[in-house]
């Protein structure tokens, strides 16, 4: 399956979640969150086995262009498409779509994010594997659902359907819809009843998507045509300077909409979506507390990145790569130390880090959320 196999890696988010060590230009993918390499560092190993670094693409925003091709150097320059703006997973996974067709018109496209962390890469792969044959196989979209450990209401839930019979490919299930992030006693049901975390990783192909959208989403499906027509079977990357006006032209006029909302759960509603368990050691990496939950810890609790001291600490997440940083008697605390801004908040209200974001722009202090170079390693 090599030559018809296509593995996508969308790296375009906002820098939101882990404000002040990410930055709208240097998100969370681009960030060395638990060792020497970059989230998108990560997620390329974990998958050019799969498909080889020619057939490995990646598409992130024009602002982020030029950084995710200098961590990527081993990619091929025009493997990296860049959308004139963000306008969630539906159009990016769409603008993905057309490259992957023009190079090959019956090619499988493996889709997951960069941000993401996983423990048991082999089992990944496997899980992979078997989602893209049988994405191969079925004229059907196939999504990788997770075992959940817990009742978690930040992620959202596939509700398995029926087995997938008469196939040979062991373990898959028909989707009978989706459940975006319940409140704890839904999620309680949901784990009763065998539903799977959704992981936001996929498999199909890439003809197949293209039909669904033109069913599910005109507009979407009008500005891809118009894109395609421009492009001309030439690669989107070349962005030369007429391609690249009729991209950013046809992406204003598309929705800003995932593609669980705009494709998935409607075909899930017709009996076109099969999921593959996977249990490989799987977080998306949400939060700061995230982090502290995956990070080594010491007796206490605390987990640290570089030059701190701790006096009756406990449960702490530090990060302070250029000075000392000293915690007193803190408790559940999130301290995150560059140079130009400091964090310091209670570590279960670390979902909140986006909304201030938000607030910090309405209140003058945009800057202090783009330049990620003030903003240290």
């Amino acid at each position: 399956m090599r030559q018809k196999l296509y593995s996508v890696i969308i790296a375009g988010g906002r820098g939101t979640r882990f404000w002040p060590l990410s930055r709208s230009r240097k998100p969370k993918q681009l960030l060395k969150l638990f060792g020497p390499k970059t989230l998108l560092d990560e997620t390329a190993d974990r998958v050019l086995s799969l498909a080889g670094s020619d057939q490995t693409l990646i598409v992130t925003v024009a602002e982020q262009l030029n950084a995710v091709r200098k961590a990527l150097r081993g990619l091929p320059r025009k493997n990296v498409l860049a959308e004139p703006e963000g306008k969630n997973t539906a159009p990016c996974i769409g603008l993905a779509a057309l490259e992957v067709i023009a190079r090959d018109s019956d090619a499988v496209m493996i889709v997951l994010p960069a941000d993401h962390w996983v423990t048991d890469v082999p089992a990944f792969r496997r899980t992979l594997k078997t989602a893209a044959e049988l994405a191969a196989r079925h004229d059907h979209l196939v999504t990788i659902g997770i075992r959940p450990a817990y009742p978690e209401t930040g992620y959202g839930y596939i509700v398995k359907g029926k087995p997938l019979a008469g196939d040979g490919i062991w373990g898959a299930y028909q989707v009978k819809r989706f459940k975006e992030k319940p409140d704890a006693k839904i999620a309680r049901q949901l784990l009763r009843q065998g539903s799977l975390w959704n992981a936001g990783i996929f498999a199909w192909k890439a003809s197949t998507l293209l039909t669904l959208i033109e069913r599910y989403q005109p507009q979407i499906h009008n500005s891809l045509t118009n894109i395609a027509k421009a492009a001309a079977g030439k690669p989107l990357a070349s962005a030369a300077p007429k391609l690249g006006s009729v991209i950013a032209r046809e992406y204003k006029k598309m929705p800003s909409i995932s593609i669980d909302h705009a494709i998935l759960e409607q075909a899930a509603s017709e009996g076109r979506v099969l999921t593959v368990p996977g249990d490989f050691g799987w977080s998306d990496v949400g939060s700061w507390a995230a982090v502290h939950q995956m990070s080594a810890r010491d007796a206490n609790g605390n987990a640290a990145n570089g030059n701190w001291l701790g006096l009756d600490a406990k449960n702490c997440l530090i990060h302070a790569p250029d000075r000392l940083v000293v915690v007193l008697g803190m408790r559940d605390a999130i301290i995150v130390d560059t140079p130009d801004a400091l964090l310091v908040g209670d570590l279960k209200r670390s979902q909140e880090v986006r909304e201030l974001v938000d607030e910090l722009k309405k209140r003058g202090y945009a800057s202090y959320t783009v330049d990620s170079s003030r903003s240290g390693r």
